[in-house]
């Protein structure tokens, strides 16, 4: 079929549209790479010109910012939390989206009324702080973890793939008597790899970024900050010093701080290609029913 001159005119308008919103999204992210690699000296003199590639190649500010070792620790803190917290809301929120998949559940509607209920309304900051406090984990890094375990929108998407797989396959597991886990664990699991690798991002993702609930329960704590409120700490109140001796000046402490930026964002950009072919598999899954 011969395709017309509208054809071809959209999708080259298409394409220019795509590669002009990857330009301006990917562009921050290069500046702060690129900078991070520049002479301090040389990146104050420009002052915030555009820069394409590093001048005067210079990996003082990495190297600095290692140095700090509120960064190493909140590295370690943060993967603590990511591990601990991502197998434990996995498990809670497979078994959970199991629960409203399955079909001849007594009282199924209103649990998930009361479910997505919270979706839209919550209670509020001061009793969440109250709660934790209450069940006494303020001052842990379980705080950061146990309190926010199960996201109810992840639970509604996992919920959704569980649906589309066929019943007849659970009846013949329980023909054969397997009960529930056995059926979540080696038929349902198995069977929602895309789904299941897109929800472990939306978490791992989350677990990442997170400093806010960390600035609430670890106000006093600060060897049990994750990383990125370390980076906010570094970036907002210009706290450069322990990296530079004291000696802090505005050049070396620009580029100290695009160096913590990159550190702190590499790592879970390095996950994507690896769940890349899963992730709109599994988006879509939860798109087609609801």
């Amino acid at each position: 079929m011969k395709k017309s001159k509208a054809y071809y005119a959209f999708q080259t308008l298409n394409y220019l549209i795509m590669t002009g919103m990857m330009i301006i999204m990917f562009y921050p992210l290069w500046y702060v790479l690129v900078a991070s690699l520049t002479d301090s000296v040389e990146l104050l003199r420009l002052g915030g010109e555009p820069l394409l590639l590093p001048k005067k190649f210079n990996l003082s500010a990495y190297a600095l910012a290692f140095s700090n070792k509120g960064i190493a620790r909140g590295y370690m803190n943060t993967l603590f939390i990511l591990v601990f917290g991502l197998v434990i809301s996995m498990t809670l929120t497979s078994i959970g989206a199991y629960f409203l998949s399955r079909r001849n559940v007594y009282f199924k509607k209103p649990i998930s009324m009361l479910i997505m209920f919270t979706m839209v309304f919550s209670g509020g900051l001061i009793p969440f702080y109250m709660a934790v406090n209450d069940i006494g984990m303020i001052g842990s890094l379980w705080s950061l973890i146990i309190p926010t375990a199960i996201s109810t929108y992840n639970m509604i998407i996992l919920r959704t793939g569980f649906s589309s797989i066929p019943d007849s396959l659970e009846e013949s597991a329980h023909i054969d008597g397997a009960g529930h886990m056995t059926i979540l664990w080696k038929i349902v699991l198995p069977l929602s790899k895309s789904t299941l690798a897109v929800i472990a991002l939306y978490y791992a993702v989350g677990i990442w970024n997170a400093w806010f609930n960390a600035s609430l329960f670890l106000q006093s704590e600060i060897d049990k900050w994750p990383l990125q409120l370390v980076l906010r700490q570094i970036l907002i109140s210009n706290d450069t010093k322990s990296m530079t001796g004291g000696g802090d000046t505005m050049a070396i402490s620009v580029s100290i701080q695009y160096a913590v930026v990159m550190i702190a964002t590499l790592p879970i950009l390095c996950v994507y290609p690896f769940v890349q072919k899963y992730f709109v598999k599994g988006v879509m899954i939860g798109a087609v029913k609801g």
